[in-house]
């Protein structure tokens, strides 16, 4: 067991003689101070707190004349619960209830040979598991999300009052939306760094300036460990979103007025994918694919007729609503005979590929964008693998081509993702998204209502709202708001709906899953959702329905 002990010029002496008593049943780490000259307290309690807050160390101890000052300045850290301690009783009860792992002293209050019982008590005695204790421990550290920011009470409450708005919404609705999902406390802790502070054009190692060394080492283990979870050659991990990742793809590769086939907006494809109002229909030339009008699936011998007919210069595929699972092989043979660069935007799909719930498109594509928020969890961004005989012409169209300094805390809260990726954890989070949306979906099926394509594969599905119950999207989406369900109007294909009203919504499961619900909830909520779009104008079952939902996702916290 490793403890670190630290003090100030009025702790030294107790600490020494706790040092000496307890060295033979622990692994003593002295932070100082050495002798009794006047020094800051908070030094010590920083350094022993950060000791313990990394797990190099299992406990602390700090001793200052009356231990206020050292435990307020150990409890600024994140996994630090200090506590002042006068008897060996208050040891034992707060080591059992509250889980404390730092034990503060004042030496002007206890004897050495008491502070020594008290210390041995702290360190011998175990955490009280009990859901009781165990729920009131998680609420300390969580503090409802609003530790994180709660600077912001008084320097802009403005600002704070719409964080925390947003931080009850979360926390009281169910979130389906497909393209979104909750990130880690970790993500948004390097997302607010102090990384932000550095400007850093170029790329690691080759700065437009100095200073960089810092959110050097943070871009190159976003840059590695991306590499290592997709398998790529070379990643670009600077782009700011994933329309970015795309059009630095386009950059990379061709030129203005070239073609470009790609899935339709309206079939299920995204705006950076040709749509004519947005950047990439107005400078390249557009030649859209469908799904089959039958199965609503991707047909693959129509796409190569029409590839070999168009002879595109890239065959981009990738969705932001379509939810089977997309055959990566045969669209590279497609690309073969064509002669044309295989591009896929896997933004929806990446976490569900990176915990192999989904095929990869990595071993196939030439270049593979995503954006690192939706099924991956992480921070807004955008992300660009490629193969390495294109990693030259990638990094020079996203740095000097179209973007200035990157956002070097997003790429550092990109590393945090990409880290909690590898871990068995994820993998099962991956799979369980699938099987949560497939429970999800099947239920809403049984009551009647048609699934685009008939069902779902990946951690999205398409409802056809307008030919089951004859009420538009728009309203659908309206009528689950007021019910506490969170889904978005979607067009579905060959929809005879204007995009602003849409025959059908989108759900999607990622977000629920994280908060680690399973497929029971998910029986629960398809089922919540069939009842409101059954009688969209019925306030009653919203009311009901919202006062359920509520009831359920106080079981599920967000992270």
């Amino acid at each position: 067991m490793k403890v670190a002990i630290g003090s100030d010029h009025g702790g030294v002496e107790l600490k020494a003689e706790l040092v000496k008593a307890l060295s033979s049943a622990y692994e003593m780490t002295d932070f100082g101070p050495a002798d009794t000259t006047s020094c800051d307290y908070p030094d010590y309690a920083i350094a022993v707190a950060k000791a313990v807050a990394s797990g190099t160390a299992d406990f602390g101890i700090l001793i200052c004349r009356s231990g206020i000052g050292m435990s307020m300045t150990a409890n600024r850290f994140q996994n630090v619960r200090a506590a002042i301690c006068a008897n060996v009783e208050t040891a034992k009860v707060t080591r059992q209830h509250n889980g404390a792992n730092v034990l503060c002293l004042g030496a002007d209050a206890v004897a050495a040979d008491l502070a020594l019982e008290i210390a041995k008590a702290f360190l011998s005695t175990p955490v009280d598991e009990s859901e009781r204790h165990a729920r009131r421990r998680w609420k300390i550290e969580r503090a409802q999300r609003l530790s994180d920011c709660s600077g912001l009470m008084h320097d802009d409450p403005e600002v704070f009052a719409a964080i925390e708005a947003q931080t009850k919404q979360e926390d009281a609705e169910i979130n389906l939306i497909a393209s979104e999902n909750t990130s880690s406390r970790a993500c948004r802790e390097a997302a607010g760094s102090v990384l932000m502070n550095k400007y850093a054009e170029g790329y690691p190692g080759k700065r437009w300036y100095s200073g960089c060394l810092p959110v050097d080492a943070a871009e190159e283990l976003a840059r590695t460990r991306a590499c290592k979870l997709f398998g790529a050659d070379h990643a670009n991990v600077q782009p700011h979103c994933g329309s970015a990742a795309n059009m630095a793809v386009y950059f990379a590769t061709i030129k203005p007025g070239d073609t470009i086939m790609s899935l339709s907006l309206d079939q299920g494809g995204h705006l950076s994918h040709g749509s004519p109002v947005n950047f990439s229909g107005k400078i390249y030339n557009i030649v859209p694919y469908t799904v089959d009008p039958k199965t609503e699936m991707l047909d693959y011998d129509a796409m190569e007729k029409q590839a070999m007919e168009v002879k595109p210069k890239i065959l981009l595929t990738g969705a932001s609503a379509y939810p089977r699972t997309i055959d990566f092989k045969r669209i590279r043979e497609i690309c073969d005979k064509v002669g044309c660069i295989m591009m896929v935007d896997m933004a929806h799909i990446a976490g569900l590929v990176a915990g192999g719930a989904h095929p990869s498109p990595v071993p196939y594509a030439d270049f593979v964008t995503t954006t690192t928020h939706k099924t991956l969890g992480g921070p807004r961004g955008g992300m660009v693998l490629c193969k390495e005989q294109w990693a030259k012409a990638l990094d020079s169209a996203v740095f000097p081509g179209m973007q200035g300094g990157p956002l070097e805390n997003i790429i550092a809260a990109k590393a945090v993702m990409f880290r909690e990726w590898m871990s068995p954890e994820k993998k099962g989070y991956a799979q369980q998204v699938v099987k949560n949306t497939a429970a999800m979906c099947k239920v809403i099926q049984d009551r009647g209502y048609r699934i685009v394509s008939g069902g779902t594969d990946n951690h999205l599905f398409l409802v056809d709202v307008k030919s089951s119950k004859g009420i538009t999207g728009k309203d659908a989406a309206a009528a689950l708001d007021a019910a506490g369900i969170i889904v978005n109007k979607n067009t579905i294909p060959f929809d005879t709906e204007s995009p602003f009203k849409t025959s059908g919504i989108r759900v999607g499961a990622a977000s629920a899953t994280t908060r680690g619900m399973k497929e029971p909830e998910m029986v629960k909520i398809g089922t919540w959702i069939a009842d409101v779009l059954d009688d969209i104008t019925n306030t009653e079952v919203q009311a009901r329905v919202k006062k359920e939902a509520a009831e359920l996702v106080a079981n599920f916290p967000v992270p």
